[in-house]
């Protein structure tokens, strides 16, 4: 059994003709037909039913074929890697971001990376933490930017910026001419966040942990915004079903009408740290020198870029 066969077997299988399949791997349809079945010789079974008008696959044929694209899909990935290795620019970039900083971060970091690493397209997924950190875990993406505080031993996190949040209130709200808001005054409010998993959500209640007292329930307009985006809370903030906090990323595109209003809390402004974490195995670090690179050309509302070196997940304190 041969790679080149297990080719023939996935073309003959996708075109559903042999003469078709021979064309698309460029040989004749006898050596095709003959190298399809010194492959069924050598398993013992049929791959294929043979009809005159069509071709199609037999039960344990459509198994084999299945188990031979991912054996092909392996092959071209480590011939990436040896490419990756000669040269970390080269080759995709599989790249997660939660979803409260992907909407505004993406679309510049795509354009700059076009510039930057023309060679390394990013291949991006949008998640909660706790996901992207499993699938860092596992392999199935190379990085991912996230706010701290990230509790995950065996990475690497680099810091991107810092960034203020705010609070968004409606145009006709009783402090929508004021110029800040104090953290007491918003543990009073009737506050909407988003729902569980989301670290936003997290680090607002850490603001202002008061919201979840007994005394002091999450109200029932809270409890229907769970799981949702930062655009349904700001829709339902300028329909005047309470107030929110906001990372200043997002004004943007949460406030562009009248019907929000953002104020800056008093100093001292909270903030949430963004980073971008790794693998401690993996052996691309150019790549992500690369992005950094890329976000910090990009301008953003309320967000000081930063400069600082690398550390062990083992390091990071909230």
């Amino acid at each position: 059994m041969t790679l080149t066969e297990l080719k023939y077997i996935i073309a003959v299988a996708r075109e559903r003709h042999f003469g078709r399949a021979a064309e698309s791997c460029f040989i004749s349809q006898p050596s095709l037909s003959v190298a399809v079945r010194k492959l069924e010789e050598e398993l013992g079974v049929h791959l294929f039913e043979r009809r005159s008008q069509e071709i199609s696959l037999t039960p344990v044929g459509e198994a084999i074929v299945e188990q031979a694209q991912k054996v092909l899909d392996e092959v071209h990935r480590i011939e990436e890697l040896a490419v990756q290795g000669q040269d970390p620019l080269c080759g995709p970039l599989r790249l997660g971001v939660i979803f409260t900083i992907s909407p505004y971060l993406t679309p510049g970091l795509v354009h700059r990376m076009l510039d930057l690493a023309p060679k390394m397209p990013l291949i991006l997924t949008e998640n909660y933490t706790g996901q992207l950190l499993e699938q860092l875990r596992a392999g199935q993406i190379d990085a991912a930017i996230m706010a701290l505080p990230i509790h995950e031993p065996g990475l690497m996190l680099a810091p991107l910026y810092d960034e203020d949040l705010v609070v968004a209130v409606p145009h006709n709200h009783e402090w929508a001419a004021r110029t800040e808001i104090h953290r007491e005054e918003v543990r009073s409010a009737n506050l909407l966040l988003l729902g569980k998993g989301h670290c936003l959500r997290d680090q607002v209640l850490e603001i202002c942990p008061e919201t979840t007292h007994k005394n002091n329930p999450v109200s029932t307009i809270q409890k229907t915004v769970e799981g949702s985006s930062l655009l349904t809370i700001h829709h339902m903030v300028a329909q005047g079903l309470g107030i929110t906090v906001l990372p200043s990323s997002s004004l943007k595109e949460t406030t562009c009408d009248d019907l929000v209003k953002a104020i800056p809390f008093s100093k001292p402004t909270p903030t949430r740290r963004v980073i971008i974490a790794w693998r401690k195995s993996f052996n691309r670090v150019p790549a992500i020198e690369i992005i950094r690179k890329a976000v910090a050309q990009i301008p953003m509302e309320g967000c000081r870029m930063l400069n600082l070196p690398p550390v062990s997940s083992a390091n990071t304190e909230d």
